[in-house]
Formats: structure tokens, C-alpha cells, sequence
């Protein structure tokens, strides 16, 4: 795991905690606070009502570093990682999160984040992915569950990427599963998503590698 030290700076970093949990938020203030190098200057249940008052702010008064969920109501992380992206003057976001696997460090990565810390890990993890992410650097979990992207799949998922493998349409696809071709799209689309892939032919090429 390639970490950097925090740059030396007479400012605090600012940090915004975006968590549904406000007992968490609590106990990141507190720990922010005893650090010295950190100061929290937000916190917002969701992703919706941080970007909300991220905005009020104003450019004048931007924020470094994002500490945010993953699993939170009105969108995930997934969906806050995007949005902050869009922004002009975006802070670099640290997600802080209970659902590690494969999947969610690829979407966060994807999407932009800059570090991932487990809930479960030491307090201190999180202090210094902070501290690394304002300092430029990224830093992410040096070994992850390596199961194939297949296994994060349900049931009905893997027969639904077996079929495709074989060549199946969405017609026959809706046939064999006795439902609309509306409810095979929608099946595909999360398939995509869980794979990382836009289209079925790089679906069927990770089954065919699994």
C-alpha cells in the first residue's frame, strides 16, 4: 500500500462526514478533533443534503477531503462520487465504509475516489487516508477478497450470464424465464453494473475467463 505523509500546513484540513449513521458522525468529529490536523467543518446524513450545503458554502469556502458512506438513503456512494465529480471545485473523497468488496473498490475507484477504509479497521486507517488523500495521494486497500466478479453474483444473475454465454436473445431470454423482455433488460442492466461492463459480450467474456 503506497501512502504519503500529510504536506506540512498551518491550516487544518477540512473535512465533511456524509454518513446516515450519526453516531459515526459523533465519533469522527471527536477523533478529527483529538488529531489536531483535521477539522471537521460539515457533516450531512446523506449525499443529497451534502452537496446541498457544499453549495451554500461557496467557492470561497471549499472543503478538502469528503469522508463518506456507501450503503446511504437518496443514492450511494456510487451515485455521490459522480455528482461531486461534476463539480468546479470538487474536495477529495475518502470512503468510509462497512460494505467492502471487489465490487465497491471498483466502483470506487472508477468513480473517483481517492482512498477506502473499512469501518472495521483501526481509527487510525482512516486518520491516514485522510491525511494521504489532502496530501495527493491515494490509498486503497492492499488485498481485497479476490473472488471472481461472478461470485458477487445471485442466483438467477448467473444463469441469466450462463444464458447469454450460450447466445440466447432477449426474446428467448424472456421466454425461458417466463417474463418481459422489459424485466430481462432491467436484469441486464444490474448484471452490467455488478461486472463492471457496458455490454454483454464483455459480460460473457468474464464468464467465460471465471
Amino acid at each position: 500500500m503506497a501512502t504519503l505523509s500529510a504536506p506540512s500546513r498551518q491550516q487544518p484540513i477540512t473535512v465533511a462526514v456524509i454518513d446516515k449513521n450519526p453516531l459515526v458522525v459523533r465519533g469522527l468529529d471527536q477523533m478529527l478533533r483529538e488529531d489536531g490536523r483535521f477539522e471537521l467543518v460539515m457533516s450531512a446524513p446523506n449525499g443529497d443534503d451534502f452537496l446541498s450545503e457544499y453549495a451554500a458554502r461557496g467557492v470561497a469556502a471549499p472543503i478538502d477531503i469528503a469522508v463518506t458512506g456507501w450503503v446511504m438513503p437518496k443514492g450511494d456512494g456510487r451515485s455521490l462520487l459522480r455528482r461531486i465529480g461534476e463539480m468546479a471545485n470538487p474536495p477529495k473523497v475518502v470512503v468510509y465504509t462497512g460494505e467492502l468488496s471487489d465490487t465497491t473498490l471498483r466502483a470506487a475507484v472508477r468513480e473517483g475516489a481517492t482512498a477506502l477504509v473499512h469501518k472495521s479497521e483501526p481509527p487510525e486507517r482512516l486518520l491516514q487516508a485522510i491525511a494521504t488523500a489532502a496530501a495527493g495521494g491515494r490509498d486503497f486497500p492492499a488485498a481485497v477478497r479476490r473472488q471472481p466478479p461472478v461470485e458477487d453474483l445471485t442466483k438467477r444473475e448467473r444463469e441469466l450470464l450462463a444464458s447469454l454465454a450460450g447466445g440466447a436473445t432477449n426474446n428467448q431470454l424472456a421466454e425461458e424465464l417466463g417474463v418481459s423482455v422489459n424485466t430481462i433488460k432491467f436484469h441486464l442492466r444490474n448484471l452490467f453494473e455488478k461486472l463492471d461492463v457496458k455490454n454483454r459480450a464483455q459480460a460473457v467474456a468474464i464468464f467465460l475467463s471465471d
